[in-house]
């Protein structure tokens, strides 16, 4: 037997899997500099590294398809409507004093408790199911597309609303109101 043909065992991972495990590890740290950054724009950038931790993730899992949504909806299309959301809203550029409200105990124990629930859940929800490698591949086009068309297409057109209404929203948030920006009288500013 040769050392390709060797099984492989947890103490033994493969590239793939050493390539997954850093990955994860440095989008596990962007994502929490994104949550945990008190500059808004900082954070924006970091979840564009956390988001495409995330695509690198799915090339590694070979769901190119899965992989290239996301990096053109998520970074390039959420991250951009955040940023403009941020700019429209005249934010703060630099330290922001109201992003931390004191309450960081009680959010780590709410993040920690919903975290555990999820992981409960996930691993509950699957402890049987095994995943059937000769059939076709679950990250294909054609099965992804297929998904998505007959089980998620009112959450992502729900989706696609809420995005629209944001944006509406940062759009009228950032207009002035008139009387504060209607031109001075010409009468007056001549009588000088």
């Amino acid at each position: 037997m040769t050392l390709a043909q060797a099984p492989h065992g947890f103490l033994s991972p493969t590239g793939v899997e050493i390539a997954f495990l850093l990955v994860g590890l440095v989008t596990l740290g962007a994502a929490l500099v994104t949550v945990t950054t008190r500059q808004l724009v900082h954070a924006a950038l970091w979840l564009v590294v956390a988001l495409g931790g995330l695509a690198v993730e799915y090339l590694l899992l070979t769901a190119e398809f899965i992989a290239w949504v996301q990096v053109l909806i998520y970074v390039g299309s959420v991250v951009v409507l955040l940023l403009f959301g941020l700019m429209l809203t005249k934010a703060p550029i630099g330290r922001s004093p109201d992003a931390d409200s004191g309450n960081r105990p009680a959010a780590l124990a709410v993040a920690v408790a919903s975290a555990v629930a999820l992981v409960w859940v996930v691993v509950d929800a699957f402890r049987t199911t095994w995943i059937d490698l000769d059939g076709p591949a679950g990250g294909t086009t054609k099965v992804t597309g297929a998904s998505l068309f007959r089980h998620w297409v009112l959450p992502f057109e729900a989706l696609s609303v809420l995005l629209l209404a944001a944006l509406v929203g940062a759009i009228v948030l950032s207009r002035k109101n008139k009387a504060d920006a209607a031109p001075a009288a010409p009468g007056k500013e001549g009588a000088r």
